[in-house]
């Protein structure tokens, strides 16, 4: 035989689109070509794949190999193909059998000495090859994170001369048995943050609707820590949301197995470039708000990230998904985040502190709080102050609630809105708006009252109405009053100070 057929996948934003890896051997002048719109990784597979079938004693065709990775349209790209083309020059050179290569798909990437080395986003590869029936072969290093799609049938292999011994019958490769179920995760507590009772109340409101938070105060008030125990307080994910978050996290190549089902938590340096937030490069790779996905994005210091940088928060931040566009391909990518941003009030940072320091002037603390433009601020749902600590609360011991009460009430409140709506309050369209979150009579003219002293936008004016369904979710309230109404509208301080 001299054509063989295989299966593979490519990774394309959120989907692993199928490649047919299709190898022949013809007479004339030795030769190998990989064509298929293969990137540069793939080309040099042709020297892996050699010196892999070479030191594993097995012999390299001398004849003209052709390998085609079909779809010829679709860009092939990493070191992921090397074990299905190799495993191609074998079964078409008749070094090994053909008749199981349809069974199983394929991946990997392959030392010279034909060992097999981890791959990018083998969990994305994996859900997909479930749905088709097929089992995947691939690197023992990637077993666990691929093992976590339920019914996927996943072969972890050592080496290229494992593969081969599996499909030639001489040995059995075991199908990977999922591991024991991780431990609990362990998120910092709030109980350690001393003080800050609004500001936990407020993050506590924005764990129960998914909704993102904007905190300003002076340095060391405890807006770092407060944003670092959010994940704490979150509702534990659902299989769905962890299977999604692991997949986004597996694409950027930063998953860790022993993560599984704990909110992740980015925090990127003010530096981050517009392309490391929304994702990017020739071949487009998730950027941090997608790997938050499920979890926090913390922007610390606000005001010092690039004017632009912030601008591309505004469309995720609405419509919770990223679109890549490139001249030869788009990919999609998911971005249901929470957004925690934290900035000073002023360039010094001590407007408003209880020892007087800041000599800022009204001009200059407009200009800083300028480079946060409008649209992006209506987007962010609750805007509150973190006042600095009178010593003697700074004196006291830590006495706070913990973690775990604050998340029974966020939880409860949670399962509120998905027996209700069947999504969190903060994703709610406005039509949904109209049907789940109308305040009584009272509670809409003191909305009314707020739109026209505060000047609210139409998206303000429903992100508050959003919050105030929140609010009313965790008092067990079914319907929207007066209280909760004028508690969100509190929530508004960056309307209130324009």
């Amino acid at each position: 035989m001299s054509l063989a057929v295989l299966h593979s996948r490519a990774l394309a934003g959120m989907d692993a689109a199928p490649v047919t890896v299709e190898v022949h051997l013809a007479n004339g002048l030795p030769s190998f070509t990989i064509v298929g719109l293969p990137e540069a990784e793939v080309k040099e597979s042709k020297d892996r794949v050699r010196a892999a079938l070479q030191n594993c004693q097995f012999e390299f065709p001398l004849r003209r190999i052709t390998v085609n990775l079909a779809p010829a349209d679709l860009p092939k790209e990493s070191g992921r193909f090397d074990l299905p083309i190799a495993l191609g020059i074998l079964a078409a050179s008749g070094q090994i059998p053909a008749q199981r290569l349809a069974e199983y798909e394929y991946a990997g990437e392959l030392a010279l000495t034909g060992e097999l080395r981890a791959i990018r986003g083998a969990l994305a590869m994996t859900y997909h090859a479930a749905h088709c029936g097929r089992g995947f072969v691939l690197p023992v290093a990637n077993a666990a994170e691929a093992a976590l799609v339920q019914d996927a049938a996943v072969y972890p292999a050592q080496s290229l001369l494992q593969v081969a011994a599996h499909l030639a019958g001489r040995e059995t490769l075991q199908r990977h048995a999922p591991d024991a179920a991780p431990a609990a995760p362990d998120y910092p507590d709030m109980r350690e943050v001393k003080g800050q009772r609004l500001a936990k109340l407020a993050l506590e409101i924005a764990a129960a609707g998914g909704h993102s938070i904007l905190m300003s105060g002076p340095p060391g008030t405890g807006k770092s820590m407060l944003a670092a125990r959010l994940p704490g307080i979150l509702p534990p994910m659902t299989e769905a949301e962890a299977l999604e978050s692991a997949a986004m996290q597996s694409l950027g190549g930063t998953f860790d197995v022993g993560q599984w089902k704990q909110r992740p938590y980015r925090a990127p340096h003010h530096t981050a470039s517009a392309v490391a937030l929304v994702g990017g490069g020739s071949n487009p790779r998730p950027g941090e708000i997608s790997i938050a996905m499920h979890g926090v994005l913390f922007l610390d210091e606000l005001p010092e990230f690039d004017r632009h940088v912030l601008e591309v928060l505004r469309e995720p931040l609405e419509s919770g998904r990223i679109t890549i566009s490139r001249a030869a391909r788009r990919a999609d990518f998911k971005a249901q985040f929470q957004l925690v941003a934290a900035m000073n009030p002023c360039p010094c940072g001590y407007l408003g502190h209880y020892n007087g320091k800041c000599r800022c002037t009204p001009d200059q603390i407009a200009r800083y709080r300028s480079k946060i433009s409008g649209p992006l601020l209506d987007r962010i749902d609750l805007q509150i102050e973190v006042p600095a600590l009178p010593q003697e609360d700074l004196l006291q011991q830590a006495a706070g609630e913990t973690s775990a009460s604050i998340r029974a009430r966020t939880e409860a409140a949670r399962q509120r809105q998905l027996a209700r709506q069947g999504k969190p309050n903060a994703q709610l369209s406005v039509s949904e708006i109209e049907t789940w979150c109308t305040p009584d009579a009272p509670g809409a003219a003191l909305l009314h009252q707020a739109i026209a002293k505060l000047g609210l936008s139409a998206r303000a004016y429903h992100r508050v109405l959003k919050v105030a369904r929140t609010i009313a979710d965790l008092a067990g309230s079914a319907n929207i009053q007066t209280a909760h109404i004028a508690t969100a509208v509190q929530y508004r301080r960056m309307d209130r100070q324009g």
